[in-house]
């Protein structure tokens, strides 16, 4: 008598993997902001990017998770979670190497091109990240799904897009607008279709 083969676990639902890792980037970070409140005093800051300063460009990596006190994190959560949440739609790997992109290409241009003598960290960085991402995913991919999803970023949050230009300089727009390149180029880089090239001639000998 054969054996049965064990049954295939059932597929959880994009929006339920997009929830989950959506929930664990935003659980990591307030959970990174309370450990610096209460057991660091905000000093974890100083892992923010400094501009040119080469002892510091792995903060790259560390900036975009980091903030200024919970006002700073508060004004950031919503946003993060509602566009990461749609980025995630379109895919827990693409999802992953956009972020992946817009922290390091964002954050390498903020070291390279930033104001000096000043620290540049914050999560608005990915806001503008995935918002650049989810635009050019629509742009680029050309699928209903993906150009739904860019109309609603846009909607929801076209009106960010100002914070690409210098105002107050409290801010780092900085982050902003290379956060908005990396997106596009992730987006370039993960959903533009290449084109199909030209059949090769073929020669016969006569």
């Amino acid at each position: 008598m054969r054996s049965r083969p064990p049954p295939v676990p059932a597929r959880r639902p994009p929006a339920v993997q997009a929830g989950v890792v959506t929930a664990l980037l935003v659980a990591g970070l307030w959970l990174q902001e309370i450990t610096d409140q209460v057991a660091f005093g905000g000093s974890l800051d100083r892992y923010g990017i400094e501009p040119r300063d080469t002892q510091t460009f792995w903060h790259v990596l560390s900036a975009p998770f980091l903030h200024g006190g919970f006002d700073h994190l508060l004004a950031n959560t919503v946003p993060v979670a509602v566009l990461a949440f749609m980025s995630a739609l379109r895919g827990l790997w693409r999802f992953a190497l956009a972020t992946l992109m817009i922290v390091g290409l964002g954050g390498a241009l903020v070291w390279l091109f930033g104001r000096g003598g000043s620290v540049h960290l914050g999560a608005s960085e990915l806001v503008f990240g995935y918002l650049a991402y989810l635009l050019g995913a629509g742009w680029w991919e050309r699928s209903a799904s993906a150009i739904i999803a860019a109309a609603v970023a846009l909607l929801l949050y076209g009106g960010a897009l100002w914070g690409v230009l210098p105002s107050n300089p409290e801010i780092s727009w900085e982050s902003h607008l290379f956060g908005f390149v990396a997106g596009v180029v992730a987006a370039a880089v993960l959903h533009r279709k290449r084109r199909p090239g030209r059949a090769e001639e073929r020669v016969y000998p006569q």
